[in-house]
């Protein structure tokens, strides 16, 4: 299952981690304020930005990414996905029920 590491200008953040848990593309978004340095058409910039990492399923990567190219303020956002090699299991269980039941309620399927 892989988790989706994501910057963001602050001012778009949260909103940007609050859809991805509301719409069930992830069960969980970490916000970690950092400093970037990074090189822009030629010049060297400096920034405040939050880093993202969003918890997802293999099912709901892709349209994760679409989702929050959509959002993003940033013409080229940085979204980097991370491939996990373990995993701790009642985390990856938690993580798989709380993206993948979006799937059951949008077909009205249930787990009962």
């Amino acid at each position: 299952m892989p988790t989706v590491y994501i910057t963001a200008p602050p001012s778009d953040a949260t909103d940007i981690a609050e859809t991805l848990v509301e719409e069930r593309l992830a069960a969980c978004v970490n916000q970690v304020s950092t400093a970037s340095t990074y090189r822009w058409e030629g010049e060297i910039h400096r920034d405040d930005e939050v880093i993202l990492l969003a918890k997802t399923t293999e099912a709901a990567a892709d349209e994760l990414v679409d989702r929050v190219a959509e959002l993003h303020p940033y013409g080229v956002p940085c979204i980097e996905r991370f491939e996990e090699r373990a995993v701790l299991e009642s985390f990856a269980q938690w993580r798989a029920e709380s993206v993948e039941n979006a799937a059951s309620t949008e077909t009205g399927e249930s787990d009962e």
